[in-house]
């Protein structure tokens, strides 16, 4: 399969308006997948309680941090999302010199949950996802097919102060922290040369595989990519479309502004085909932590005709259950082996009036217009209720998400 997939984004002041940091990504999957949007309490654990992961069981921590997800209705992990102290962490899928095709173990989206549920700022995120990478490694089929599709990962992970990339290769990795401007990364490794934390033999296991003099600079992405530096900068290519279109805002970044890059198809952002933009996902997260985070998602397939839904942290918030697919518990074909025998439908209530709506827009021009006016109309609606938005009154917000999507469902029935 061709290394094909995902942009993941974030800004920071002074690329962004206000004092705030805005992250966001698409999540770039095989089109028949259906992804949700599920919330996760926070919760404490008793002392020798395990996780099952997708694939492996691994030990529990004793407190989990509230988590809002944007994931694969098949696998426990995600392919984004944020905790209640709003760092946010997207993955990417990358290949290198080093082979990924390992026993089951961590997948990416295992770690980017893991990461959101045990850490309350960026770096120690990083450490939490390097840690269990150590312990645990990374490996398993990434989709739910018998063909096995394989890949390392890097990740996109921010706070309220700054953003860290963490690129990795089997059990070997590489972060860099972000202060400020902007940054995109899409499935090429990207660390060059400034690289703020390692993993201990990193280096010394290049050398050891000879792709690396030991003399040289070190440079991560030159060092562990199949592709050359030349390469990742290449023009057309969507790391580097990315990274143009977030230059030309560069100042006055919004969550709007982010919606618009998500939604671009032209670049191939917003992905069409086999492998298509099945969920996005914006966040934006002001520098004073007195003011409440905005996590919009759509829950939906290809941005350009989806609506982004806002959810907030509060005390109580309710399960997201028009965005959550139903559990087949232990008799889930991904849990038998030899997995995958069969695909059950995982289609939410949202995915189910999405489907149909989507099917008119693609059949009535003049109709499927104006239904993509209404959807850009509620949209709007929820940026700028969003605008002076207070968690003074967190009963009024327990439900935010959940209402959005209702008035989302009503819009299409009536269409």
């Amino acid at each position: 399969m061709l290394p094909s997939s995902c942009d993941t984004f974030v800004a920071l002041p002074p690329s962004t308006e206000g004092q705030s940091i805005v992250f966001g990504k698409n999540s770039d999957r095989p089109c028949d997948e259906v992804q949700e949007v599920v919330y996760f309490p926070a919760k404490d654990y008793p002392a020798e309680e395990k996780v099952e992961c997708t694939y492996i069981e691994i030990e529990q921590v004793a407190h989990t941090y509230a988590v809002v997800l944007s994931k694969p209705a098949w696998l426990w992990g995600a392919e984004m999302g944020a905790n209640e102290h709003q760092v946010c962490i997207g993955n990417e899928a990358v290949w290198g010199r080093e082979s990924a095709d390992g026993e089951e173990a961590l997948l990416g989206m295992d770690l980017v949950r893991l990461g959101l549920e045990r850490a309350n700022t960026a770096e120690k995120a990083v450490n939490v996802i390097t840690e269990l990478l150590e312990k645990y490694g990374q490996g398993g089929s990434c989709m739910e097919d018998e063909c096995n599709f394989t890949y390392h990962n890097s990740f996109l992970i921010s706070d309220r102060v700054e953003a860290w990339l963490l690129e990795t290769s089997g059990k070997y990795w590489a972060a860099e922290r972000i202060q400020g401007g902007h940054r995109n990364i899409s499935n090429q490794y990207c660390i060059t040369t400034k690289i703020d934390k390692e993993h201990p033999g990193m280096r010394e296991y290049a050398r050891s595989k000879g792709w690396w003099d030991g003399k040289t600079e070190f440079n991560f992405a030159a060092v562990y990519s199949y592709l050359t530096t030349a390469r990742i900068e290449s023009a057309g290519s969507r790391y580097c479309e990315g990274k143009k279109l977030l230059e030309q805002s560069n100042g006055h970044i919004t969550a709007e502004v982010m919606m618009q890059i998500l939604r671009d198809k032209d670049s191939g952002i917003n992905m069409e085909g086999m492998f298509m933009t099945t969920g996005s996902m914006v966040s934006v997260i002001p520098t004073n932590p007195a003011l409440p985070a905005v996590h919009y998602f759509t829950g939906t397939p290809d941005p350009q005709r989806s609506v982004f839904k806002p959810f907030i942290f509060v005390e109580n918030a309710h399960l997201l259950k028009e965005t959550s697919s139903h559990s087949f518990g232990p008799d889930d074909p991904v849990k038998k082996k030899p997995r995958f025998q069969s695909k059950p439908d995982r289609k939410h209530p949202l995915f189910v009036k999405h489907e149909v709506v989507t099917a008119i827009i693609d059949t009535y021009k003049d109709r499927g217009q104006k239904i993509i006016e209404s959807m850009r109309q509620l949209e709007k609606e929820n940026l700028k209720k969003m605008e002076g938005v207070s968690i003074d009154e967190p009963d009024l917000l327990v439900d935010l998400f959940s209402l959005s999507v209702q008035e989302e469902m009503s819009l299409y029935s009536k269409s």
